[in-house]
């Protein structure tokens, strides 16, 4: 195992990793920690009690956070006719064709999020290999295939956001910058974890939030009391 560095073992031991807390409480607990020269992203990592090999299990789709992620996001879109217009009036950084799907295949990765217009996807389809593993494939689901792709534009800049479970059943997401205020971080986890829990599969029996942990790119995970935090996105 890596050898921790001296700031992260000092941040450590101002953490109790058996007490679990309130969900506002981790995220001002976790921003107070903050310490390095860069502003770190805050990240919630939710462990649910899901089955991902099924498909009847499967926990994902997309929200709009309230005050973004403090990142923007280059949009790329693949479209054709009038679409092309729209999607550049959105705001698009890259918009296009078969082109892009070819400049695509030859390794050009300098985007953050697709969209595409559904009479596109039979060439799409092609970067499925490409896009899917870094989960940038186009889906329905997420409503990056649409033809209302100037909403969608705008969606993603203003701070839309897609979370899906990883083979291991867990979700790992943004929801802002330590520069963000207290409030602001909290109501942008509280939109992210609301989501989550309306999205619960209705195959899942038993306990659906497994655990909960708060933290910052560079910092010590705090945990939080998910039935604390459920009772907190409700008040």
């Amino acid at each position: 195992m890596a050898k921790r560095s001296k700031r992260y073992q000092a941040i450590a031991e101002k953490v109790d990793r058996t007490q679990l807390h309130g969900l506002k409480e981790a995220l001002v607990k976790v921003k107070e920690m903050g310490s390095t020269k860069f502003d770190e992203s805050m990240e919630l990592h939710i462990r649910l009690g899901v089955d991902p090999r099924h498909a009847d299990q499967q926990v994902r789709s997309t929200v709009v956070l309230p005050h973004g992620t403090g990142i923007t996001k280059r949009v790329l879109v693949i479209t054709q006719g009038e679409k092309v217009r729209e999607a550049q009036d959105a705001g698009a950084d890259f918009v296009g064709g078969e082109d892009l799907v070819q400049k695509i295949q030859g390794g050009w990765l300098d985007f953050d999020a697709v969209i595409a217009t559904p009479d596109m996807m039979k060439v799409v389809g092609r970067l499925g290999k490409v896009l899917g593993p870094r989960g940038l494939m186009p889906s329905a689901k997420t409503g990056s295939v649409t033809f209302d792709v100037g909403p969608a534009v705008e969606e993603v800049k203003a701070g839309k956001v897609e979370y899906r479970v990883d083979k291991f059943g867990i979700i790992h997401n943004s929801v802002g910058k330590l520069s963000f205020t207290e409030d602001q971080l909290f109501e942008n986890a509280k939109t992210l974890f609301a989501a989550i829990i309306k999205a619960k599969p209705a195959a899942v029996k038993g306990t659906y939030v497994r655990s909960f942990t708060v933290t910052s790119t560079m910092g010590v995970g705090v945990r939080v009391d998910p039935l604390a935090a459920t009772k907190e996105i409700v008040d």
